[in-house]
């Protein structure tokens, strides 16, 4: 079974076409297809308030092609899902229209709540050490979505709008640094011994600095090094020299400025880094979707 997920991001908007192979005891989740397109929706929404025409005009473009690769893949069911850029932009229900119209593509545009549940559809935690209680980090562009895991279930989640876009252009206030902070040492005070899940393509590059494809946790000492050996590198050397993409280079240390500042917040000093993130979870509970499908099917 094929399944697609489309992740319209503030940064990017991703496309994500998944194989899906029926195994004992679990099936296995094989990604045979990843497309990245760096719309940086977020410029526009946090800035001017709504979504330019030039972006809409290039959003549409994005996603018609993902449409066709949709086809293209014969996947069996596909979700698209919206977050912060679309959540604050004053003209969403046109840009809505817009690619519902050219691209036969409904764009669901999620809330920060709604978001932090697709994230925990991954189940990342539920295969970890069950003494450990988890606080899963997704850094975006527009948002940082928490969610405390205990004993497999959501204990607290809680959606903040601080994301590497809004950080690079100035959008964030001093009091909404404080109000994460405060929510994290409130909620992992009697969290007992805890460890930090992170999610995004930042935290995921800055593993694969550390560590390449090794499946370490990272400590917050060693997140803290290697921000600062980036942070010695100017934006082009960090492209020509890291070999960052051109719009991860100047996004990559604020959405470390975020992962340190809630890591030490709540005093938690290893993070894992499954590489999965929202479009695996669209994954995931399209695949729980065509199961209670098919079982209802049969059972008639």
């Amino acid at each position: 079974m094929k399944l697609a997920a489309i992740d319209i991001g503030s940064n990017a908007v991703r496309l994500l076409i998944t194989s899906v192979i029926e195994s004992n005891p679990n099936p296995v989740f094989k990604k045979i297809e990843l497309v990245r397109v760096p719309l940086r929706l977020g410029e526009d929404s946090f800035i001017k308030g709504y979504i330019s025409e030039e972006k809409i005009k290039r959003l549409v473009k994005t996603m018609h092609s993902f449409r066709l690769l949709i086809d293209v893949f014969e996947a069996e069911g596909f979700r698209v899902c919206a977050t912060s850029a679309m959540r604050d932009a004053s003209n969403r229900e046109e840009v809505i229209d817009r690619v519902k119209k050219e691209t036969d593509l409904f764009i669901e545009v999620v809330d920060g709540k709604m978001e932090a549940q697709i994230i925990y559809s991954n189940h990342t935690a539920e295969e970890l050490d069950k003494d450990f209680s988890y606080l899963y980090i997704d850094v975006g562009g527009g948002s940082t979505e928490l969610t405390l895991f205990a004993e497999n279930k959501i204990v607290a989640s809680q959606s903040f709008n601080i994301g590497t876009i809004r950080l690079l252009h100035e959008q964030v206030s001093k009091e909404t640094w404080n109000n994460l902070k405060a929510w994290v040492e409130q909620k992992t005070k009697s969290a007992g011994p805890l460890m930090a899940i992170g999610s995004g393509g930042n935290i995921n590059k800055i593993y694969k600095l550390v560590y390449g494809k090794d499946t370490k946790a990272m400590s917050y000492k060693k997140v803290k090094e290697i921000t600062d050996y980036i942070s010695e590198f100017s934006y082009e050397e960090r492209i020509t020299q890291l070999g960052l993409n051109e719009d991860r280079a100047d996004v990559i240390l604020p959405a470390s400025k975020i992962f340190l500042t809630v890591m030490k917040s709540g005093g938690i000093d290893k993070i894992l880094v499954p590489q999965s993130g929202l479009s695996d979870g669209i994954i995931h509970l399209l695949y729980e979707q065509k199961l209670k499908q098919t079982s209802l099917f049969n059972n008639k």
